[in-house]
């Protein structure tokens, strides 16, 4: 591992957790933004979810400015904190699950709680959750219970199939809602079993997508004063996600189905390993890809091939043509050839090699950020650069219940009187 001290790219503003936020200077010598300038300034969201995807949608409000208090199980909390591998006990997933929040541990299951929620509901914008509906309904905290405490509030509601239909209390995780949006379907070899992805990317689609509709719901309440529910099945954005998937259904009476690295409208696109055993990612997706795809090989006799229809008729002879070409290269001369060609190409990267990227650090995409026990973290940094503000790390991850008794004296006004009496009955 790198020192800290060169970690860092040019531009990078590091400071201390708890005194400023964390920013990356984007544009060359233009002024760091600073909190005043964070669009989100001003929004208190409130997050009563697990694991990934509604806390994902969380996170990404909160790297944009709003104060995002986190509700816990007071005995273990969130279930990431106990995913391995483990420092000290804890997730390290947990540092990025978890940074720019504050933990309040509310007990759902104690008669108390509902109220307790609904205090805090009362001093928050957004309220974010990933219950199954019936859940939030035995619990006492479902939309209409919520709004009784705040008639504007916007709740965001992320589950497995959404409030309604004949699936609505099914329980389900992101590998459920992938297998059921149709991804899975069309992940893997044609001759083998369907496979997830290397990652539960529904959790992660669908706690983007919730962050945007959390923001479509604010504007919305803004313009007209009125509560907004956000109900959203884990699946819809991935099903959405895949333009091609119903349209090509209705058109043709197929469902597309597992190609492996092929795309099934696009050759070639495939992944291309190079002599030095390094894979490569090479999609001509467009006709002037191709044509430089063409004279980059020195290939002529494919010029003629000269719409996608006809590549993709032409696969496979296609295909073998660029293995064999990718195949006498070197990963990094051929990268050199490729880029100098204007060719969209690109390797197949471990966690290592992104971590040492020349371009990762000029962009500050991974950044170092201290847990909370003071260690430097490396952790994906808020994704994007904007000419007037800046994602921001302005705090770490939160030990369970640290920020119990603040909030619930400083939002939902609680006496110390009262927070005590909670404590003891074992509400948090």
């Amino acid at each position: 591992m790198e020192g800290s001290a060169q970690f860092p790219p040019p531009g990078f503003f590091e400071i201390v957790a708890g005194d400023a936020p964390h920013s990356r200077g984007a544009h060359g010598d233009r002024k760091a933004p600073t909190m005043t300038e964070a669009p989100l300034r001003g929004v208190t969201v409130l997050d009563m979810s697990t694991i990934l995807a509604g806390p994902m949608a969380a996170s990404l409000l909160g790297e944009f400015g709003a104060d995002v208090i986190k509700i816990e199980e007071p005995r273990h909390g969130d279930p990431a904190r106990s995913y391995p591998p483990l420092v000290e006990g804890v997730s390290a997933q947990w540092s990025v699950l978890g940074r720019n929040k504050r933990s309040v541990t509310v007990d759902l299951h104690q008669p108390g709680a509902a109220q307790v929620v609904g205090r805090l509901a009362a001093a928050v914008d957004i309220v974010v959750t990933n219950f199954r509906p019936a859940t939030l309904r035995r619990f006492g905290v479902d939309f209409d219970d919520l709004v009784a405490f705040r008639p504007d509030l916007v709740m965001v509601h992320v589950s497995a199939f959404g409030r309604t239909g004949p699936y609505a209390e099914r329980p389900g995780f992101a590998r459920v809602a992938e297998a059921f949006a149709g991804l899975t379907h069309r992940t893997g070899e044609p001759d083998r079993p369907p496979v997830f992805a290397g990652y539960p990317v529904a959790d992660g689609v669908t706690g983007i997508y919730a962050a945007f509709t959390a923001l479509l719901a604010l504007r919305q309440r803004d313009r007209t004063a009125e509560p907004q529910l956000v109900d959203l099945a884990l699946y819809e954005p991935l099903l959405r996600m895949m333009e091609d998937f119903i349209v090509d259904y209705d058109v043709t009476g197929h469902s597309v189905g597992r190609q492996g690295n092929e795309n099934p409208h696009i050759s070639p696109n495939n992944l291309y390993r190079t002599r030095d055993g390094r894979w490569l990612a090479l999609p001509a997706s467009t006709e002037q890809m191709w044509r430089r795809l063409v004279k980059a090989m020195g290939a002529d006799d494919l010029a003629g091939y000269t719409d996608m229809a006809q590549r993709v008729a032409h696969r496979q002879q296609i295909e073998d043509r660029v293995h064999a070409f990718v195949g006498s290269y070197d990963l990094e001369p051929l990268m050199e050839l490729l880029v100098d060609a204007g060719i969209a190409a690109g390797p197949v990267n471990t966690a290592e090699e992104i971590c040492a990227d020349p371009h990762i650090r000029a962009r500050g995409s991974v950044v170092e950020f201290p847990d909370d026990s003071g260690h430097l973290r490396r952790m994906q940094s808020p994704a994007g650069l904007f000419s007037g503000f800046e994602g921001t790390l302005r705090s770490p991850a939160p030990g369970l219940g640290q920020h119990t008794d603040a909030v619930l004296a400083d939002l939902a006004g609680l006496s110390a009187e009262e927070i005590g009496t909670l404590r003891a009955n074992g509400t948090i």
